[in-house]
C-alpha cells in the first residue's frame, strides 16, 4: 500500500535535489556523503524528537532505508 505524505511532490524533489547540488558541489564521496547524511539524521532526532521517542524513531527510519534498498 502506498504511504501519503503531507508534503508534495515538488516540494519534497526540491530540497532533496538542493541537499543532492550541496553534495555533489562539494565533492563528497559516498562515505563522506553518507556520514554527513548520518550525522544530520542524528542532530535532527537529538533536537526535534522527544528522548523518550529517539530510539524507537531511529529503528523505524533505519526499518525504512533498508526496504528501501532491498534488490
Amino acid at each position: 500500500m502506498p504511504q501519503t505524505s503531507r508534503y508534495s511532490n515538488d516540494e519534497f524533489e526540491a530540497l532533496m535535489n538542493k541537499v543532492m547540488l550541496t553534495l555533489e558541489e562539494s565533492g563528497a564521496n559516498r562515505d563522506l556523503s553518507l556520514m554527513v547524511l548520518g550525522n544530520v539524521i542524528t542532530h535532527i532526532l537529538n533536537t526535534q524528537v522527544k528522548p523518550e521517542s529517539r530510539e524507537a524513531m531511529a529503528s523505524q527510519f533505519a526499518d525504512v532505508l533498508k526496504k528501501s534498498v532491498k534488490a
